[in-house]
């Protein structure tokens, strides 16, 4: 896939008031006007907190899941709810994504905005004017590819019936559906290899859906080993059955950025089934990774580690208000500004009004409010003053970018190169 479109329209956008963190001289300039000047993120009049994207940490990430994915035999769709970022939509299929998965219909609105082909929808979806908005798309462009979830009968006659109403109005197609697998306790899916045959049932006697495959997320599954090999056995028995006779290939799909290693060796394990299968893997979180929550949890870690790395993309800077007590300095970035739920901020690196630069040791972020982050500071740590830019490493990228607009890209020596767009 090439070129999405639109990405160059973003560059045209003119900064202002509502961009967090930029220079206030820059207001009036376009996007690509105020990137085109280069300036440094320290000394180029970008005010705290400021959230930053490390360029080469990103197309590292980029190419590192891309090439991991190829070698390890799974197609790619990358979830796009972590940065609905267009721009980054756009690099992960020029290094050769499937498509872009999304979780809501607003989010493949977006992805639709900017031209995307191929879109996998790992949500139910029984909203009557998203469907039709859907079955218009596919009706409008031959070439676009999209496939979502089914998990109950009730669901499936809600979608047909929805359609039935597009086609009363001219417009009559046939939406692309997997069957999700569920777990105990979990979130949405069919509970049950007897479940999910009496959906793909309903769906066998819906006029407008069409069964291509299973799939469904291993990360809450108490077991995600034993649930992955339930998705392989469930995709089995369904072509057994010929339930699959009238997909093009039959699609298997799972993997968020925790187990996609486990997703690999299971879908190894599929073997030759009567259609071509589309074996794929949907991580999202990779393309920033983080600081604390996937840090540790990433295969790269512990269980593949000779594979392949990741490194974090997202810094925070925030500056030092106020050192109102021994032991505690309160800096201007908070709840508004960064993740919390999968963990606090970690400051990592000290600038100082010379321009120098220190570890941040012996420094814990203890919590936040709104707008101020407590930092704990130790006995023997680095010394702190009031007007000292912090540098933060974040938890959890989805719950980052959201609170953001847009976001400058830092090369080399801290030059500000690009800025991302997001669409929350």
């Amino acid at each position: 896939m090439g070129q999405l479109e639109g990405i160059d329209r973003l560059r045209q956008e003119r900064v202002d008031h509502r961009f967090k963190g930029l220079p206030p001289d820059a207001d009036g300039l376009t996007v690509g006007e105020l990137a085109a000047q280069r300036r440094t993120l320290f000394d180029g009049g970008f005010t705290t907190p400021l959230l930053t994207l490390s360029e080469p940490a990103l197309e590292h990430n980029l190419a590192q899941l891309a090439d991991w994915a190829g070698r390890n035999g799974c197609a790619f769709a990358p979830h796009g709810k972590t940065s609905m970022a267009p721009q980054l939509f756009a690099r992960q299929l020029e290094h050769g994504a499937w498509g872009i998965t999304a979780a809501t219909p607003h989010q493949v609105r977006v992805c639709r905005a900017f031209g995307v082909r191929r879109v996998f929808l790992a949500n139910e979806l029984v909203d009557a004017a998203a469907l039709r908005w859907v079955a218009r798309e596919l009706a409008a462009d031959p070439e676009f590819r999209f496939v979502c979830y089914a998990d109950s009968v009730r669901g499936v006659e809600l979608m047909d019936a929805a359609l039935a109403g597009g086609a009363d109005a001219g417009v009559d197609t046939v939406v692309d559906v997997v069957v999700e697998l569920g777990a105990r306790a979990g979130r949405a899916g069919v509970r049950g290899a007897a479940e999910a045959a009496r959906v793909a049932d309903a769906v066998a006697s819906a006029r407008r859906l069409r069964l291509v495959g299973v799939a469904g997320y291993e990360a809450v599954a108490p077991d995600p080993r034993g649930w992955l090999a339930e998705l392989v056995a469930l995709a089995r028995d369904f072509d057994a059955a010929g339930r699959f006779a009238g997909a093009g290939e039959i699609v298997v799909s799972a993997g968020g950025s925790e187990w996609f290693d486990a997703v690999a060796d299971a879908f190894g394990t599929l073997g030759d089934l009567s259609l071509p299968v589309l074996r794929l893997l949907r991580s999202g979180a990779y393309v920033t990774h983080d600081d604390v929550h996937y840090r540790e949890r990433t295969p790269f870690r512990e269980r593949i580690p000779a594979q392949g790395s990741l490194e974090p993309a997202l810094r925070l800077w925030a500056r030092v208000l106020s050192r109102p007590e021994p032991g505690l300095a309160l800096l201007d970035a908070g709840k508004r500004d960064t993740s919390y739920d999968l963990g606090l901020p970690v400051p990592q690196v000290l600038r100082r009004a010379d321009g120098t630069a220190d570890p941040a040791t012996g420094l814990t972020v203890t919590r936040l409010a709104d707008q101020h982050a407590f930092v704990d500071v130790s006995p023997g740590a680095a010394d702190l003053a009031v007007g000292d830019w912090v540098g933060l490493g974040v938890s959890h990228p989805c719950t980052v970018f959201e609170r953001w607009q847009l976001i400058p890209v830092v090369g080399e020596g801290g030059v500000v190169t690009d800025f991302v767009r997001t669409f929350f």
